[in-house]
């Protein structure tokens, strides 16, 4: 790998680690036991500094060193970590964020710029240290380290020890990454007394191979200390990554064994290797094992049964490590299933898998016309093959909705303490699936709407207690499939829009007539028009009337719908439903005259023979009134022939509407073509699709042709029930 690569991978890992970092920040204030958040935090800047180590940042390393110190401060409990840290730790994932954003931009080392951000940030860690910027203290006292000349490995009374035996590895880039392993075990005489150590050459090369930056050694040393676990872990966290510890505690028994074998990070699949390293058995007594299983060949026991025989361990702990044996195997095996894929290369792929499809269709109408019976079989079995490939390609680019959720933890964090409001965010459904072109287009509008009803929605907390509610309020993002769309709500549970408000907001701009009997739904649906806003002061987050139409015309350019519901005093939702995929889709061709349309399939729920009174825009249908919309007078279509016509029934958000269309075609692996922006403002429909035939069809939108179909029925009420009264 070159430095290049490596420095891609580098910033990619940091980012994630970034993001970790800030989601288990976030998190703390909702967890009663914080320990292992914190150590995971711990962790990530551990990491960022090492790895940044590598590739000689020192800037990132100086601001990451100073936001472990006060990490590590937290993690001995020397330091509680209260809302003002968080927030200062927050800032400072923002700063190591754009300094991993400079170094992608080609910025290897700091600049005034960077300085002039970062130092602020390190004076507010530096008050939290309890210390004047820039002062610092040494890892580790010097000290003498009393070392015990012995050929022996030491761990001969392991199973009666009054002290604690360590087995200590450290990675052979320890070295190179500007750590002294000597100063970490004499740090270990500050909280007790060394009794015996022992080096370990066994990983030494022959001295012409030998590379003089690299560790090779290894350490077994047995420490007298009233000291718990958790203080000996801690006196190698700075090196925790580079090293492998192994810790028994004294007068160990059987379940340490079992407990250090089950805790183990382990990445060798050697059950002997696994034993020696949580201290059930010393590296001589496997050699001897190992020597005992070569001399039976062939017969060949298993190693556990030799060392259970030699009664040099308990076979519990033979049967642990068997377990963490097949935990380890199952790990690689699943590491070795994953790789990363460039988002450009899964862009390419499914383009081609379009294109794929077009030539497909026209491969088999050519057939079907050739009338060749072997021909049209093979074809029809290209189809099904080109449709599971389909389907394959599109599975790679669905991703959870985690990612995009988990960012507005840090939002409504920050905001809430803008605002001077006390609001949790509640997420449902993270899980579910859906194209990363939609993931990465759906962020922004999502992003106003939670602000929206952070500072709209939510009342502020004395409003609140004054009408019986919790003083907390709260905003809930919830995600589900439906039908083959995926729906998004957002949810808060504030004072609601006032109806009557935006009414006559409405009607002072315009946008209404007086007197029109409009459903709640339409009415909410009003502040979705650009520059309509009925906040009575502008704030540096909403109230300009800026945003709101944003949201619905990004929803509507990914064929998605958006609807809001709410009650005053109670609060308010608004319903996004947006298509899985942009890019290929199940279609269903009608057509009417000479003109093909395609319908998403998923919308449909039957088709049925046309049957309805002259001049009525409804039928019945099982008994049920079903409106419908003439595709050929909504497009202006002239009549090719007197064919019977069909009804195409279809059902969004629970409303069922008819479609007249001339004649039905049946399935069509639709791929999407998007119209040019001239076309954006033609109603009801949605895109294009190219046909076997190479001509063009197009995509039908079927919540606006709903919508439509619902609007000329209400229309027509009025009309009927005068005819009635005549």
């Amino acid at each position: 790998m070159d430095l290049d690569q490596a420095l891609q991978i580098f910033i990619a890992e940091c980012r994630e680690l970034l993001e970790d970092m800030e989601t288990s920040l976030l998190a703390l204030e909702q967890t009663e036991d914080k320990s292992e958040l914190i150590n995971s935090i711990f962790r990530a800047a551990h990491t960022i500094k090492g790895s940044s180590g590598l590739f000689s940042l020192d800037h990132v390393v100086a601001f990451t060193h100073v936001v472990e110190n006060v990490l590590d401060k937290v993690r001995a409990g020397k330091l509680d970590i209260g809302d003002e840290l968080v927030a200062a730790l927050l800032l400072c994932c923002d700063h190591m964020s754009s300094l991993i954003n400079g170094v992608a931009a080609g910025q290897t080392e700091g600049d005034e710029t960077s300085k002039a951000a970062g130092d602020p940030l390190i004076a507010q860690l530096n008050v939290f240290l309890g210390k004047a910027p820039g002062a610092g203290a040494a890892l580790v006292p010097d000290g003498a380290l009393h070392e015990v000349d012995s050929t022996q490995r030491i761990g001969g009374q392991r199973n009666g020890s009054d002290h604690w035996h360590l087995s200590l590895q450290f990675g052979p880039e320890v070295l190179r990454n500007g750590l002294d392993p000597l100063s970490f075990i004499r740090y270990l005489t500050t909280i007790g007394r060394i009794v015996e150590i022992l080096t370990i050459p066994d990983a030494l090369p022959e001295a012409l191979e030998m590379d003089p930056e690299a560790c090779y050694l290894a350490y077994e040393l047995q420490l007298d200390t009233k000291a718990d676990r958790a203080a000996i872990e801690r006196a190698f966290e700075f090196v925790r990554d580079e090293c492998t510890l192994r810790i028994v505690p004294p007068n160990s028994r059987v379940e340490d064994y079992l407990r250090l074998l089950k805790e183990s990070a382990d990445v060798s699949d050697r059950i002997g290797e696994m034993m020696v390293r949580c201290g059930a058995i010393t590296q001589q007594e496997l050699q001897s094992a190992l020597a005992t299983q070569v001399d039976a060949a062939p017969a060949k026991p298993l190693l556990g049964d030799i060392l259970v025989q030699q009664q040099t361990v308990h076979p519990d702990v033979v049967d642990a490590a068997v377990q963490k044996q097949k935990q380890v195997k199952d790990i690689q095996a699943q590491e070795s299933r994953s790789i990363r894929v460039d988002a450009d290369k899964l862009d390419q792929l499914i383009n081609l898998v379009g294109e794929l499809i077009i030539v497909g269709a026209g491969v088999k109408l050519v057939a079907r016309k050739a009338g060749i019976a072997d021909l049209l079989q093979r074809t029809t079995k290209l189809s099904s093959l080109v449709e599971s490939v389909r389907d394959s390609a599109l599975q790679l680019r669905m991703v959870k909705i985690a990612a995009t959720f988990n960012r507005f933890q840090r939002v409504v964090h920050d905001v809430s303490r803008d605002l001077g409001k006390d609001i949790g965010l509640v997420i449902h459904g993270e899980d579910t699936e859906l194209d990363k072109t939609v993931v990465e287009k759906i962020g922004d509008p999502l992003m106003h709407l939670v602000r929206n009803s952070m500072d709209h929605g939510i009342e502020s907390a004395e409003l609140r207690v004054a009408r019986g509610k919790p003083v907390q309020g709260t905003v809930r993002l919830n995600a589900f499939h439906d039908s083959g769309n995926i729906v998004i709500t957002v949810e808060d549970d504030g004072g609601g829009l006032k109806r009557e408000r935006i009414l006559a907001k409405a009607l002072e701009r315009g946008l209404i007539e007086a007197g029109n009997n409009l459903s709640d739904t339409e009415i909410y649906g009003l502040i979705f028009e650009p520059g309509f806003s009925t906040a009575e002061k502008v704030t540096n987050l909403s109230g300009r009337g800026v945003g709101l139409d944003v949201v619905k015309r990004n929803i509507t350019a990914l064929r998605g719908q958006v609807e809001i519901n709410s009650k005053e005093g109670v609060g308010t939702a608004v319903t996004v439903r947006l298509p899985l995929t942009l890019a290929i889709i199940d279609g269903f061709l009608v057509e009417v005259g000479k003109s093909v349309f395609a319908i998403p399939l998923d919308t449909i729920e039957e088709c049925v023979a046309y049957s309805a009174e002259p001049g009525h825009n409804y039928t019945d249908l099982r008994g049920e009134v079903l409106p419908f919309v003439r595709l050929r007078e909504l497009f202006n279509v002239k009549a090719a022939s007197t064919r019977r016509e069909n009804i195409v029934v279809l059902k969004h958000m629970g409303k069922k509407v008819g479609l007249v269309v001339d004649t039905l075609l049946g399935e069509f692996q639709t791929v999407i073509k998007p119209l040019d922006e001239v076309f954006n403002q033609v109603k009801c429909i949605s895109g294009s699709t190219i046909l076997g035939s190479g001509e063009v069809a197009l995509i039908l939108d079927v919540p606006q042709l709903v919508h439509e179909a619902l609007a000329g029925a209400a229309a027509a009420r009025p009309v009927r029930a005068l005819e009635q009264v005549e």
